[in-house]
This record gives C-alpha cells, structure tokens and sequence, in this order.
C-alpha cells in the first residue's frame, strides 16, 4: 500500500552509524537480546524483535504513541512517530499506523537507501564470516562432517526459514521440496514475474493486504523462496510473501494455529500445478517443460488436466482392482496420484522405538505390503456390482501401474478415534538408498532394474503427540551431506541420525541408470 506516514517517520540516515555492528539478519533485539526476527525503526534506528517473537518493535511504535506527561510538545515532535520499520532479513518496510506492508517510497528515496545499506551490511558480514569459516575448515580434519563455531554446529551455505508463528510445517516442507534437485532446478530457472510497473517499476516486489487476488502468484513466490535457500547469503530466510499468498489462496491455512504437513504439501502441489497449467508470465509452461530433455511426455502423469512439472516429478498411476465375491465380476481402474499414504499395520502399532525389544520392528515394506496386499472390503464398502445389479461383498488390491521420478510415501501417523485425533507414535524402519519398488509393480517385467530403485533424499518429522500441537522438522541430503532443518536453524547431521527418525513423509528420488550398465 502506499503509506502517507514515511515522511515523518523514516528520519535516520542510510548510512547512520547508529546501526549495531555485525549482520542485519542477526541483530539483537535492544530489550530481550534475542536475535530473532530483528526490525529496525527507520526513525531512531532502534533494533526490537517482531510480534512473534516477543513483540518489541510493535510495543516501541506503542510507547513513542503516549503523550509526555508535564512537557509541552513541539511541532516538530509531533510530526516524528516511530511507525514505520524494516525487517533486517527480507528489507520489507512495515507502517504500524495503517498495520501494513509499505510499498512506496519518500520523495528522497530514504527507504531503498536504507535498504541497501543494510544489504551491504550483510553481504559484508557473510564475505568475512565464509572467510572465517574456510579457515576453519582448512585446519580442520578432512573427514570431519560437523563444524564447531562459537560452541554450536552449524552447517555452511544452508539457510533456514523463520518461524512466522507455528509455521514449521510450512517450512519443513519448503526445505525437503528444495532439495529434490530436479523439481527445485525447474522453478528457480522459471523467469521472474513483473507484478508491478509505473513508480514502482523495478523494485523488489512486497505483498500486501491490499493487494487483489489477481496480483498474487504462488509460483513466483515459491520461486523466490527456491532461490533464497542454498545460497549462503543469510543464515535465516523469511518466507513471509509465500505465507501471505498461501493465506491468500488457500483459505485452509489462514491463521497461526498449528497445521498438518502432509495436507499443506499436498494443497502446495495441486496450487502449483494448477497455476502452472494457466501459464506462467506468459510463457507457457509446457514449453519450459519440453527444454528440459528429461521430463519427456513418457515420464508425464496428467492430474486434472494438463501434465506440468508437478506431475511430472511426483506423478504416478495406480491400478485399483476390485473382485465381487459372489459372481467373480472384476472392475478395473487408473487412479493418477502424487504421492501414496501408508498405514502403519495395527501389530507394529504399540511399538514406539527402534530399540524397544517386544517383537519385530516395523519396516516401510511393511506399510507398502498392507497398502498393496488383497483386503476384503468390510459392510460399509460395499461394492456395488453391474453384474449382480446390486452391493455385494468384494476384495480390493491395489497395483503401481507407473512409478513416479520422486516417491513421496505418507506414513498415517493421525488417526480419528470417537473423539480424538490420537498420533500413532510407532518407529518405522526406512531404507536410505536402494528402495525397491518392482514387487508393487503391475507389470514389473516392462521395467528396468534400475526404474525401479529409489534413494531418499528427504525426510519429514512430526514431534510430539498430536497434529493441532507438536513441532515439525526435515531432514535432506545436499550434496552428499545430510542436513537437520529446524526452523531457523540448519545443522549437520549424519545418517545414522537420519535412520532413527521417526518418519512422517519420505521422498525417495528415481536412482538414474549409470551410463555403460545396460545389460549384454
């Protein structure tokens, strides 16, 4: 919006040297010291951390609000209000008097100096903290898989995401789509869309409130959110226009309440695929699919409509076959799907740890055989035959008539009793590479040995008890390196604390046929 306060609210410098030292995105907080969501006042630049940290920087617009009791105010004085603000880590402005994003400028242009003074600050502060670290590294051991700064691990070039208020599993999902290579590569090379022209021409584009429906684009936004993460620019990313535009579109997710990953993933991949079969900045998207030789037509899965990226990637068809037991009629269907959800078999369902020793442990074969096995439809399933002319018990069995690039299994972890919807707490025993799916296949003998392994690349963790409360996190590989993604917070880890997660959503990757492998 265009905000008529910045005049007498953006008083400092561009380059004060009021500004703390060090990283923007890392400033403390000046009353509770935390170096969370920092803001910084654009009229005294005082630095206060967000309203969902501890509300700082809103309680000093608060305070600068109340009259001064026994002095009569100057002129002066009443025009400077500490209304308007920056956050240190997207550079977006935010005016507390019209409670919202501030895309205008002052006729001096103080806003976008003072933003690019805090850029170069940053910049600055990365070039000799990845100075800092190389060193590190090379008087470190070669095979040391952690580095150690200031008593904490950390990982280098990784960037986490700020928690907007209980939007972990929002960002959980953001860092395990990321890297998926394929499907992250495709977005970031999309070309960036324009939703702005005239005065603000240019300009690093800021959602607002008052934007229409019509000026938002998921696509871009989570393009940008792409882009932002592995470049080792800021510890920490804010996602905040990406929540904006999922508040926007997808009304489900408004508010601060905790949410279910897999039903945000899976809503994220149906918007995107949506937006992209309307076209993208005018280019179409098909034509941005058919330079990437690797998704070709073969590999393409149509979901309500065209094929896009998103089916291309997670796209997979399912034979769902259903047998009447009374005359033998057999009724086939082909169910596209993005990604499968895997009960955990009621024997496993008391076991809670690897470790705890009352019978075998659960494995994802497991879950995958009772997802494929022949099940009897019970009386509240049955299936309706043409041949009898009426409902009549059945079996069901389910086949993988088309394996997706990237296998994303859903372990059912949420179950609804009479009045409650309790967590199914049980470990489940995955495999980090090798994943073979030939025996699900319905026709394994059409596929290659190599089309059907699978390696995984991310995994999705729900702690706690229940879906409305808890916490998640993601574990993924990059480059050859495990990472813990939690939040804000981005460290090494190692597989064997990848293999003890207690695993909400798994995204294998296709495992590619090595060159010169082809059978004699």
């Amino acid at each position: 919006m265009e905000c008529p306060h910045l005049s007498s609210s953006v008083c400092i410098a561009p380059d004060s040297a009021k500004f703390p030292n060090g990283s923007p995105s890392s400033w403390c907080c000046s009353v509770c010291r935390s170096n969370k969501s920092p803001w910084v006042c654009l009229t005294c630049s005082s630095v206060h951390c967000g309203r969902y940290v501890n509300g700082h920087a809103k309680k000093h617009y608060e305070d600068a609000q109340i009259p001064l009791t026994n002095h009569k105010k100057s002129e002066k004085q009443d025009k400077v209000q500490h209304t308007v603000c920056m956050d240190c880590s997207s550079y977006s402005t935010y005016c507390y008097r019209c409670d919202d994003f501030v895309v205008n400028d002052t006729k001096l242009g103080l806003v976008q100096k003072v933003r690019e003074h805090l850029q170069n600050l940053e910049n600055s502060a990365f070039t000799a903290d990845r100075h800092r670290k190389r060193k590190l590294l090379e008087n470190s051991s070669l095979n040391s898989k952690l580095l150690k700064v200031n008593g904490s691990t950390t990982a280098i070039c990784a960037t986490g995401l700020r928690n907007l208020g209980n939007t972990c599993f929002m960002n959980a999902i953001l860092q395990s789509l990321s890297n998926i290579e394929q499907f992250c590569c495709y977005f970031k090379e999309l070309p960036a869309v324009e939703l702005r022209n005239g005065k603000t021409a240019g300009r690093r584009t800021y959602h607002t409130r008052s934007q229409g429906d019509n000026n938002v684009s998921l696509v871009e936004e989570f393009r940008k959110t792409l882009c932002a993460l592995w470049q080792g620019s800021q510890t920490a990313f804010s996602p905040e226009s990406l929540f904006y535009v999922v508040w926007k579109i997808m009304p489900n997710f408004r508010g601060y309440q905790q949410q279910d990953a897999h039903e945000f993933m899976r809503y994220l991949l149906d918007h995107l695929h949506l937006e992209l079969q309307d076209g993208f900045n005018g280019i179409s998207h098909s034509a941005i699919l058919q330079e990437n030789s690797t998704l070709s037509a073969s590999n393409k899965c149509c979901i309500n409509g065209a094929s896009t990226v998103v089916t291309a990637i997670f796209g997979g068809i399912l034979q769902n076959e259903v047998n009447c037991l009374i005359c033998g009629t057999e009724s086939r269907k082909f169910d596209p799907f993005l990604d499968l959800s895997l009960d955990i078999p009621s024997q496993f369902r008391s076991k809670r740890s690897k470790n705890q020793e009352n019978g075998p442990v659960c494995s994802l074969r497991d879950c995958l055989r009772s997802f494929t096995d022949l099940e009897e439809l019970d009386e509240t399933e049955l299936y309706m035959c043409h041949k009898c002319k009426k409902k009549q018990k059945s079996t069901k069995k389910f086949w993988i008539q088309k394996l997706p690039k990237v296998l994303c299994l859903h372990l059912k972890r949420f179950h609804w009793t009479a009045y409650l919807r309790n967590k199914v707490d049980t470990y489940v025993e995955f495999p980090l590479r090798g994943l073979d799916m030939k025996c699900y296949l319905l026709e394994p003998e059409n596929s290659g040995p190599e089309n059907c392994l699978y390696d995984l690349a991310a995994v999705v963790v729900h702690h706690g008890s229940g879906v409305g409360s808890g916490h998640y996190t993601a574990y993924a590989t990059h480059e050859g390196r495990w990472f813990h993604f939690n939040d804000s917070t981005v460290t090494l880890t190692d597989e064997e604390t990848v293999v003890k997660a207690k695993a909400y959503i798994l995204f294998y990757v296709e495992r590619q046929a090595k060159a010169g492998s082809d059978k004699l």
